[in-house]
């Protein structure tokens, strides 16, 4: 049993080492392939309690930085109710190891693996509360050589290949085992050397496996548009990043007018669009005038259009995170996007009585925001060539919410905008996981992603994942250059949430279908 503790435990950490900071995207199969040797061959229960231990281990680290300013309860809570689906999925593993009769059916274990670790992924990312989608595993694979499967089922196809190499490499090892067992006999030998099939098979169908989406291309072409994202900086991280008031929206006026300096003198480009992050402007500009001003004086220096985040709600009981198209000679135009998939604990507090009984820090959240309920496209005519940017828009963690990025595609985006404000996690990975995310949406839909963060990581991002001149953390910077607008649709972007629901229906029949045990063979008797 010591064996399978260290396994479960083992796996959950080579899990974590795949995710950003440490970004080792082969270590995801290896720890999946951990996962199943630990929890296959014990009981539902057995399986279902090293899945957790395992769980512990990937997301006790994992989501640390939750846990940075507001005590550890949130962020264990946090990490222990993810653990539970990975518990389902050691359940799951046992129930589908049943013994079975025929080969096909063992052959067929790395497909149930994928398919119950994607089941398991799914119902994480869906429940309670909306689900926590932002550690699905495909988001470990943003420099990984299955990335480009993205374009072809999104995060469900990409998170299902990952699972099922670690599923072939353990299929592997243990065809090795048996064929080439440790204290082979000379008589033994050639029954080995006949059996090598069984070895290879799943060898290539891994190695096919880990190096042929590379081939997959991606588009990268389009009408090229001028994006410049500005990262003003916080004053201080945590908590009170805002404390000083109107300082952050002071920083990235600041950094704007010196960008618009650095145009006037032929330094920078002229921008089609630029792009503030979440929480830009950290006081209404509609109820404080000084706010307002300082906008107005931005994007009037710069003379272009300005995508400004900004907290909504002065004088009233509900707030919503805005963003908002600002125009020079207009001022704030009434295109505007609320964010719709708002988080739980963080941005509403949901049954607060009963979590009030449980720990007043949830009155560290004295107002609740509310969401909005359209789709977040605004439009910007290009400077040049008669073209027009459909930025679809997405704040913060609504990267990793499927239905969110979903929408902002079928509505026409041919550009991606994903604002965000990561000035209370310090220096945590929390930013660089967030970055994957976008990553890996530009391959699924096909889009360039500009990611603009109030603190860091900034970056544009090209279609084909790759993510350009990203800037450091708690530095003021401006990230500018040419992304292509693209229309064409991706299959992931036809297919939706359909992956998703064939590889539950896969993984239902795995654990449906009855095992049958082994015949004896009438010789024996």
């Amino acid at each position: 049993m010591l064996r399978r503790l260290l396994l479960a435990v083992a796996g959950g950490l080579l899990i974590w080492a795949a995710f950003p900071d440490l970004g080792v995207w082969i270590a995801a199969p290896v720890g999946i392939a951990m996962l199943v040797a630990a929890t296959r061959g014990v009981g539902v229960g057995g399986g279902f309690g090293l899945g957790v231990l395992g769980g512990l281990a990937w997301f006790v680290p994992y989501v640390s930085w939750t846990g940075l300013h507001v005590g550890p309860l949130p962020w264990l809570a946090l990490a222990v109710l993810q653990s539970l689906f990975v518990g389902l999925f050691g359940a799951g593993v046992s129930l589908a190891h049943r013994p079975v009769a025929d080969r096909a059916t063992a052959a067929r274990s790395p497909l149930s693996v994928a398919a119950i670790w994607s089941a398991c992924e799914w119902a994480r990312a869906s429940m309670p509360f909306g689900g926590f989608p932002w550690g699905r595993i495909a988001y470990s694979q943003a420099e990984g050589p299955l990335l480009h499967l993205a374009a072809w089922g999104g995060p469900a196809l990409l998170g299902f290949t990952t699972a099922l190499l670690g599923g072939l490499a353990l299929a592997t090892l243990d065809a090795t085992r048996r064929q080439f067992p440790a204290r082979a006999s000379v008589s033994s030998a050639r029954p080995a050397r006949r059996g090598v099939g069984a070895v290879l098979v799943p060898a290539v169908t891994a190695l096919t496996l880990a190096g042929a989406p590379m081939l997959i291309p991606l588009g990268t072409d389009g009408t090229p548009a001028r994006l410049m994202a500005v990262q003003g900086n916080a004053p201080r991280n945590g908590l009170d990043f805002n404390a000083e008031r109107r300082q952050i929206l002071d920083n990235h006026g600041a950094v704007t007018r010196q960008a618009a300096a650095d145009v006037a003198a032929g330094r920078l480009p002229t921008p089609d669009l630029v792009i503030w992050p979440e929480n830009a402007s950290d006081i209404d500009p509609f109820v404080n005038a000084d706010a307002g001003a300082v906008i107005d004086g931005a994007v009037e220096a710069m003379d272009r259009p300005v995508l400004v985040g900004a907290v909504l709600g002065g004088g009233r009981r509900d707030l919503t995170n805005t963003s908002i198209l600002w125009e020079p000679g207009v001022g704030a135009t009434d295109q505007r996007y609320d964010k719709q998939a708002l988080v739980p604990f963080a941005e509403y507090m949901p049954y607060r009585a009963f979590f009030r009984a449980i720990t007043r820090q949830v009155d560290l959240l004295e107002r609740d925001f509310v969401p909005g309920h359209t789709s977040g496209v605004i439009e910007v005519p290009l400077r040049e060539g008669g073209g027009t940017i459909r930025a679809g828009l997405g704040i913060c963690f609504e990267v990793a919410v499927d239905r969110v990025m979903d929408a902002a595609v079928h509505e026409g985006a041919n550009l991606l905008v994903v604002q965000t404000n990561n000035a209370m996690f310090d220096f945590s990975a929390e930013s660089a996981q967030q970055l994957a995310i976008s990553q890996v949406r530009a391959v699924q839909y096909g889009r360039s992603v500009v990611h603009s963060s109030n603190v860091g990581i900034s970056a544009l991002i090209t279609p084909d994942g790759v993510a350009h001149d990203p800037t450091a953390l708690f530095t003021p910077a401006v990230v500018e250059g040419t992304l292509p607008l693209r229309t064409a649709t991706t299959p992931a972007a036809a297919l939706g949430i359909a992956p998703d629901v064939a590889f539950v229906v896969l993984a239902a029949a795995a654990l449906i279908v009855p095992a049958r045990r082994p015949r004896r063979s009438r010789v024996a008797e």
